[in-house]
Order: C-alpha cells, then structure tokens, then sequence
C-alpha cells in the first residue's frame, strides 16, 4: 500500500521515529522487498495490522466455559417482564405508531 492510499487526502502526516537493531533493520527489509514495498510501507503496515488486531481482541467479549452456561441460562430462563416494563412498553409502541420518538 502507497503512502498516499494509506493517509487520507489532505491529511498532515505525522512522524513516528523508533530505535531498531542492525538485525531488526535487515528483517524489516528482507520482508519489505519479498513484498515489494518500501521499509516505511511495510512497517507501517504492519503496525496498522498488529493495532487494529489488538483492538479487536479487546473487544471480543471472551467466557470461560462456565460463565458462557450463566450467560445461556440468564437469557433463556430470563423473568416474565414485570408491569414497569410492560406499560413503558405500551407507551414506546402507542408513541411509535404515532410517529413520536
């Protein structure tokens, strides 16, 4: 990916400086060019990667297998509504039919 695809248009670029290892540098490269792209590209790239991964992990909500068995039976065994609920939701369904939000 090109400098130019991966910043949006009229978008300042911003620097990012890092010490790497002579051994880092050659890995980066040798990588770099059995993509054909440029150090910066690659780097870069592949720190969007790594970013957007951990990002998505976070998010994931994770259960062990017991807390997965609460959750289940929390949703399928899940109380009647109680009256609160059940007028608040006449009154949604009357407001919605009339166009109100």
């Amino acid at each position: 990916m090109s400098r130019i695809s991966s910043q949006k248009s009229g978008e300042k670029a911003e620097r990012l400086e890092a010490r790497i290892s002579a051994e880092q540098k050659r890995l980066f490269l040798q990588a770099a060019s059995l993509q054909g792209r440029t150090l910066t590209e690659f780097v870069i790239d592949s720190a969007r990667e790594k970013a957007e991964s951990v990002i998505r992990e976070q998010e994931l909500m994770t259960l062990s297998a017991r807390d997965r068995k609460v959750f289940i039976h929390a949703l399928l065994a899940a109380p009647a509504p109680g009256k609160r609920l059940r007028t608040a939701a006449g009154r949604y369904l009357k407001a919605k039919v009339r166009g109100e939000r």
